[in-house]
């Protein structure tokens, strides 16, 4: 049988030990990643800013324009690329160990991974930090986002 049309074991729906995993320190792990993953990309804008810079330079000041829209273009490049890449986390959650699931246990695709970073961000800035707060009151430490999306943050083997 075709190896490419079988489902992975990763894949598998969350069933059993997986579902019942300790989810007791997902939330640290969580504000530890965002903390990397904010210096990644930090350090990712500031290259494209020159490249636009230059980019500007060269068309007489038309490609100053894209700085309007640069950090949103690399935040979301980057979590579609890292959340819809094989391990399913950015840089910052790997190094927490942490991955991002589907509630039936399927890797989240790349459009799923830059609409989960999206709607993190608008959830941050209109409630600030205290978002939280609100993942101590959610089985599975899930927050605001993670419900609407249907998905959570589990412990990469």
């Amino acid at each position: 049988m075709n190896e490419a049309w079988t489902e992975k074991p990763s894949d598998a729906p969350l069933t059993g030990a997986a579902q019942d995993r300790d989810d007791s320190d997902i939330l640290s792990r969580r504000v530890g990643a965002f903390f990397v993953d904010l210096i990644i990309l930090l350090i990712l804008s500031a290259l494209a800013s020159i490249c636009v810079l230059i980019l500007g330079i060269i068309t007489f000041g038309f490609g100053f324009i894209l700085f309007a829209i640069l950090y949103p273009a690399v935040v979301l490049i980057y979590a579609g690329v890292t959340i819809g890449g094989p391990q399913s986390a950015t840089i910052g959650m790997r190094m927490a160990g942490i991955a991002l699931r589907r509630m039936d246990g399927r890797r989240p695709d790349a459009i799923l991974g830059a609409v989960h970073i999206f709607l993190f961000y608008i959830s941050v800035g209109l409630l600030t930090p205290l978002v939280l707060l609100f993942a101590l009151m959610t089985p599975n430490k899930r927050l605001l986002h993670d419900i609407v999306l249907d998905v959570r943050m589990i412990r990469a083997r």
